[in-house]
């Protein structure tokens, strides 16, 4: 293993983002312990400064942290660590610790989570002359009539040759596929983790026909 440059405390600050997003989702430390069982289990595991002990995420809320990859920095004193979370890495429920602006962006950058907090917020507090509340009230068949009539009419555009169009018929499809996840009550962390699991299935496979 690479030799890494722990502090005076035996420590390493480890960044943790999202391997799909690269949306960083906290900071915590590791000493050379936690970072072993890290590695051997391919879950993270963490020293706590404050309790002074080892504490792996999840343990007790559930929201585990599946390793992808580990990264060190060109100094050797900082880890990126990649992972398939399930659930919030924030203590707080949030998805990431990382959420009170000091320097805010003019305009929030979209992302597929951004849709769906947005979607769920037409859903709980029913804006009124909006399409995505009318379809909730509408129910489950209607929701379900949309992602039909969608799905075909991609099908159309892809047949036609047209590429911009068919651009603009999958995003209104993977746009009514969001409506009918919250109406369902599946969040994106559900699909993201079967597509990951399917991932590392894949590439387990393809390991071992190259050994």
């Amino acid at each position: 293993m690479v030799e890494l440059k722990f502090d005076s405390n035996g420590l390493i600050p480890a960044i943790v983002q999202d391997h799909i997003s690269k949306k960083v989702l906290m900071l915590a430390y590791m000493n050379k312990e936690s970072l072993e069982i890290t590695i051997k289990e391919g879950k993270t595991c963490f020293y706590s400064r404050s309790r002074q002990c080892l504490w792996r995420k999840g343990e007790t809320s559930g929201n585990t942290q599946q390793v992808v990859s580990i990264r060190t920095d060109c100094d050797r004193d900082t880890l990126l660590i990649d992972v398939i979370k399930a659930g919030p890495a924030c203590h707080t429920g949030s998805e990431t610790c990382f959420f009170e602006d000091i320097v805010a962006p003019e305009q929030e950058d979209f992302s597929y989570e951004n849709l769906y907090k947005m979607l769920v917020g037409r859903k709980v507090e029913k804006k009124e002359g909006s399409y995505t509340t009318y379809l909730f009230e509408k129910g489950t068949d209607k929701i379900l009539k949309k992602v039909g009539e969608e799905c075909t009419e991609v099908i159309i555009a892809a047949k036609g040759g047209d590429k911009a169009e068919t651009v603009f018929e999958i995003a209104d499809l993977l746009y009514h596929i969001m409506v009918m996840m919250i109406d369902a009550g599946i969040t994106l962390d559900e699909v993201t983790a079967e597509l990951a699991k399917r991932h590392i299935v894949d590439h387990k496979v393809k390991q071992e026909k190259m050994q």
